[in-house]
């Protein structure tokens, strides 16, 4: 099979690029195997036009707008393998399904690294978060945790106070900077400085925080810095330069990453972690990689 376009990943930007693709013509294959960041929280926030809506129900109905396109094609796949051929690009996916295209859209977005907490996993996306930006609004007026190793707990903290008055920083037993203490100090933001136990609450709503040590804290949320990865290596293995922070770099001016014919769009940038930004830069990569289509055949210069 050939394509125009192979998108790596169905999340916002990837479904966004995927329409105006669509819209343009263009024949374009999207690979995803699911694993969008956001499937754990209950709503989308921030993003005009469908504040509140379910992550689920917002991949669900952008699929059957895509299927109005019949230049689109979607599988459920994973994409195992990329490799420059010539002016294209050689695709394997882990169904078997195999094929070429001219050009790739880097769609796969990060993973973020859950703090290993006993108890976490049930309250995550509900009352765990890892985004301020998303969910911070609704934890006006409640009692709230930064948890963080060394200084990054408190570092949270501090930022969380614009949103919450009621903030206490966990460090988790590592060790905070005197110079992050002060500053916990001057915000009126409690340290918790025991290594934690386990976190506990029912139906995905945290109660409390119970220590290894001292009075359990108990806590409506808890809002994380522990950092996040690259979904997939095959940035890396195509050769696109990453920035100090991991996110692949693109240029400005074509938006193609230092590979030519790749393109990169949403959380992978690692640039503004939104839904919103990710929908954005999607069609923006989307018009940028038609563009080249269009002066490779000869219709624009």
């Amino acid at each position: 099979m050939k394509f125009d376009v192979l998108i790596v990943g169905g999340g916002p930007a990837g479904l966004s690029a995927a329409l105006i693709l669509g819209r343009c013509h263009r024949k374009a294959l999207l690979c995803d195997e699911g694993h969008q960041r956001n499937l754990s929280s209950h709503a989308i926030h921030g993003l005009l036009g469908r504040e509140g809506r379910s992550p689920s129900v917002f991949v669900d109905e952008a699929r059957q707008e895509l299927s109005l396109y019949k230049s689109i094609s979607l599988r459920g796949t994973r994409v195992t393998d990329i490799i420059p051929s010539g002016d294209e690009f050689k695709f394997v996916c882990a169904d078997g399904t195999t094929g070429l295209t001219s050009k790739v859209l880097l769609a796969t977005g990060l993973v973020d690294e859950l703090p290993e907490l006993a108890g976490i996993e049930p309250l995550y996306g509900v009352s765990v978060h890892h985004c301020l930006y998303c969910d911070g609004f609704e934890y006006a007026g409640k009692p709230v945790a930064a948890f963080g190793k060394g200084d990054k707990g408190a570092e949270l903290a501090i930022m969380m106070k614009h949103w919450m008055a009621d903030v206490v920083a966990c460090c988790d037993g590592t060790e905070v900077s005197t110079k992050a203490k002060r500053k916990l100090k001057e915000h009126d933001i409690p340290l918790r400085l025991e290594p934690i136990e386990s976190l506990e609450g029912t139906n995905g709503e945290l109660a409390k925080i119970v220590f290894r040590s001292g009075p359990d804290l108990p806590r409506a949320g808890l809002f994380f810095s522990t950092g996040c990865d690259q979904a997939s290596d095959l940035s890396k293995r195509l050769g696109c330069k990453r920035d100090a922070k991991g996110g692949v770099v693109k240029d400005p001016d074509t938006e193609e990453a230092s590979v030519r014919g790749v393109y990169v769009a949403g959380d992978v940038s690692r640039d503004v972690l939104l839904v919103a930004v990710a929908i954005a830069e999607g069609a923006q990569a989307a018009v940028a990689i038609n563009k080249g289509l269009l002066r490779r055949d000869g219709y624009c210069e």
